[in-house]
This record gives structure tokens, sequence and C-alpha cells, in this order.
């Protein structure tokens, strides 16, 4: 009897750490695991850009007086991601099997793909992960700029699908514009 006390508690134990990191894993809804990045062996262009919560909401008290659309807006992102990683003869195959491998995986999620753009050996994907009709928790979009770069961009957040023509706008997403504006009608 006194040994199965000790067994026991060492079992329960386990069982809530395997819990515990199971959610600590676990994105919330609307982020994406794009995978690290590191720069191009050539010495190309790297850029990174993580724009957690508490940044989002300092931009957002600066700018609520001028722009208050833009404030309300802000205060609803939760996160805000973007790289762009210029391609050698390295990392090129390995970026666009990347880029395949994530769009599988979030169309396998629930993700839809809302623009689809190729021309030449340029390749768009723009996705969103959405809760009930009126609310977009991510977007994610892909661009594979044949041989000069690849941009990788999420956003997380509650947002109004009248909202993304604005989102587009801030962040030069010309599709995202359009597909925002389409919404407003």
């Amino acid at each position: 009897m006194k040994r199965t006390i000790p067994v026991t508690f060492g079992a329960v134990i386990l069982a809530l750490a395997l819990v515990g990191s199971t959610r600590a894993e676990t994105l919330p809804p609307g982020q994406v695991d794009f995978g690290k990045f590191a720069p191009p062996g050539s010495g190309g262009q790297f850029v990174e850009i993580n724009v957690s919560d508490t940044l989002i909401t300092l931009v957002s008290h600066f700018v609520e007086k001028d722009q208050p659309d833009v404030a309300q807006l802000l205060n609803k992102l939760q996160l805000v991601r973007v790289t762009v990683i210029g391609l050698d003869d390295e990392n090129k195959s390995e970026l666009r099997e990347r880029t395949a491998k994530v769009g599988k995986d979030l169309e396998s999620k629930g993700w839809e793909r809302i623009v689809t753009a190729r021309k030449d050996d340029k390749d768009v994907g723009i996705y969103l992960k959405t809760k009930n009709k009126d609310t977009v928790l991510g977007l994610a979009v892909m661009v594979m700029d044949g041989d000069k770069q690849a941009v990788f961009v999420n956003v997380v957040g509650d947002i109004k699908p009248d909202q993304l023509a604005l989102l587009g706008d801030k962040l030069h997403i010309d599709p995202l514009k359009n597909i925002g504006r389409a919404t407003e009608k």
C-alpha cells in the first residue's frame, strides 16, 4: 500500500505534465506555425517582424485620436508576424516545399484559401481562419516571388470582414484590400 501511493502520485504528475506540454504546443486559433527561418546562406535579404499584442495596444493608443478606425482594428489584433527571406540556390526549393506544406496543413485545419494568384514564377496564397460568418480569427499570406524572395505573413485577432480592406491598406496587401471592399458591399 505504501508503495502504490508514490507510484500513483508520480503517474498523476506525469499525466499533468503531458497535458500541460500539449497545451503549450497548441497555437491559438488564427496563428500559423511557419517554422523557424534563417537568413539565406548567400547573405541576402532577411527581415523578421514579430509584433505582439502589447506593442499593438501601445500603438493603438497613439493613433486612436487621429485614426479611430485603425485604433479599433488594432485593439482586436493579438499578433502580426512578417518574414521576408531572399531566395538563393540553397534555400529556394526548401522554401517552395515549406510553402506548399503549410498551405496543405492550413486547408486540413479548416482554413480557407481565398486568393490564389499565379503568374510566371510568382505564387500568392491568402488564407483565412474564420469563426462563424462574421469574424476572422487569422490571416495567412504566403508569397513566392520568383527567384527574389519568399514572404510569410500571419495576422491573428478578432477581425470583422469589413475591416479587411483597412487591414490590407495598412499592411499593403492589395488582394486583401479588394476582398475587404467586396465584403463591405
